[in-house]
């Protein structure tokens, strides 16, 4: 793609070949993970929320009212270094330093919302822009004065790999790891030097602490590159997740960045729209690893159902889908395959759009901001994963078709119905018997309260309900019971 002009990065994210474009697949995550916590979020409360293009201080707000009452274990935020000016979200993922001197907020800011995030239970995830800088030159938005291949104080020309051409075939290793990304001046991360300049940044957000990384465009960055530069870490085992985007027949594979972290699982969001929106739900009854090409296990996957390049590029599902998009994700928080990444954007027509309001949230659902990550049916899910952890699957029904219910152990028990009329049914459940609160319909409170609809489930392990077309019915030992 020719530039002189800063590239879009949801165009930039897959520059696959075209016919990998076409079946662009996906990314999970691991494979057998080291016993140090960086595959896997670790902890009980395994689900991150993604709160993409918000400002710091509107982030720190959020942790505090919504992400940790409702029990999210982890916030991503957006890139917190210094980028190219502009308005267009893109502008985020072309960084010209290592300095915190975004739209999205100053170095006191961040460490705020760091402080004010942990004191709500919420750790910190930093979305990582390593792999390159930006593709041309002018002045960032902290004041510094660059160019393509000279940053300083970082990097000058001999710090950048020798191909300054974009990247033109993904069946050659080094043509996809050594050469530019839609014109973005691809650093040399088989330099030592670069490595520890990485590796300053990252440590230097460790140190304000971030409990963990996102690294963008992994999939361009070696991974022994990657591996290298994460054992030169204050903390080499924090979390880690890694973007790499499955495609068929690449030279580089997601089953290569098991060794340092999670991997981000494209290919089941591409699945979960396949599923969702053309063929049948009844099919979700084994969605894991053994799905094939583009999968990797449970431990190492970290996923989701859209992120802000698939939302904008149609391969995934998005807030467009309605009622569909809201199951899928109650789908993906009650499963357990992977760690769940839910992701919070904001309304577009013009897929370069930037944040409303530079990225302040005055409030959910004004200016664009969707707030998925607080809708009642999304965000309840989140204490009913937390209270299934580490149960199996129990008790599936489908109808064959798009409605399908399962349990999880003793613990929870969720109906999903996406077929275009009511179902009633009784549904049989490994739960206890006693009063149960709909979580998809009502919020549970201490004491056993529920502001919605409650179930009675029968010593027989039973209840009947009635599930609305494109609607669901959760409920979870310890809410409102």
């Amino acid at each position: 793609m020719d530039h002189p002009s800063p590239a879009p990065r949801h165009r930039r994210r897959a520059a696959l070949t075209a016919a990998a474009l076409a079946v662009v697949t996906a990314a999970t995550g691991l494979a057998t993970a080291p016993t140090e916590a960086v595959a896997a979020t670790p902890g009980s409360k395994t689900v991150t929320a993604t709160l993409f293009e918000w400002s710091y201080a509107s982030v720190a707000k959020e942790c505090t009212n919504v992400l940790g009452p409702k029990g999210y274990g982890y916030v991503e935020v957006s890139p917190p270094q210094e980028h190219v000016q502009g308005s267009q979200w893109w502008t985020s993922y072309q960084p010209v330093s290592y300095k915190i001197a975004g739209r999205l907020g100053s170095a006191t800011a961040f460490g705020a919302m760091v402080s004010t995030c942990h004191a709500a239970g919420v750790k910190v995830v930093v979305d990582a822009v390593v792999n390159h800088m930006s593709a041309g030159s002018g002045t960032g938005t902290g004041g510094t004065v660059y160019t393509k291949y000279d940053y300083p104080g970082y990097y000058q020309t001999q710090d950048f790999h020798s191909c300054r051409t974009n990247i033109s075939n993904y069946a050659d290793r080094a043509n996809v790891q050594n050469c530019e990304l839609s014109g973005l001046a691809d650093l040399d991360t088989g330099s030592d030097y670069v490595r520890s300049t990485i590796a300053a940044y990252l440590n230097s957000l460790l140190a304000k602490g971030v409990d963990g990384f996102r690294i963008d465009a992994a999939k361009h960055i070696a991974a022994g590159d990657l591996a290298a530069i994460k054992a030169k870490l204050t903390n080499p085992g924090t979390y880690w997740a890694q973007e790499v985007i499955y495609g068929a027949g690449e030279a580089v594979q997601p089953s290569e960045y098991t060794g340092t972290g999670d991997v981000d699982a494209f290919m089941g969001a591409y699945d979960l729209k396949r599923i969702f929106t053309g063929e049948k739900l009844a099919y979700l009854g084994n969605w894991n690893d053994s799905w094939g090409a583009g999968y990797l296990p449970s431990a190492n996957s970290r996923t989701f159902t859209d992120n802000w390049d698939t939302e904008r590029n149609g391969s995934t599902l998005n807030y467009k889908y309605g009622n569909t998009y809201t199951l899928a994700n109650v789908y993906l928080l009650a499963w357990p395959y992977g760690s769940p990444n839910v992701y919070s954007g904001y309304e577009f027509s013009d897929i370069d759009a930037g944040p409303p309001n530079g990225g302040t949230v005055s409030a959910c659902y004004q200016n664009g901001w969707k707030c998925q990550h607080a809708w009642r049916q999304i965000a309840n899910m989140v204490g009913f994963r937390n209270a299934v952890n580490g149960t199996a699957v129990t008790n599936w029904w489908s109808d064959g078709n798009n409605a399908i219910a399962f349990g999880r152990g003793s613990k929870g028990y969720v109906a999903i119905n996406h077929e275009s009329s009511a179902l009633t049914r009784t549904f049989q459940t490994s739960l206890p018997a006693g009063s149960y609160c709909d979580v998809q319909h009502g919020d549970p409170s201490a004491g056993g309260g529920c502001s919605g609809p409650r179930y009675t489930v029968a010593a027989n392990g039973t209840f009947t309900a009635t599930v609305g077309a494109g609607d669901a019915v959760a409920l979870y030992a310890g809410a409102g019971g």
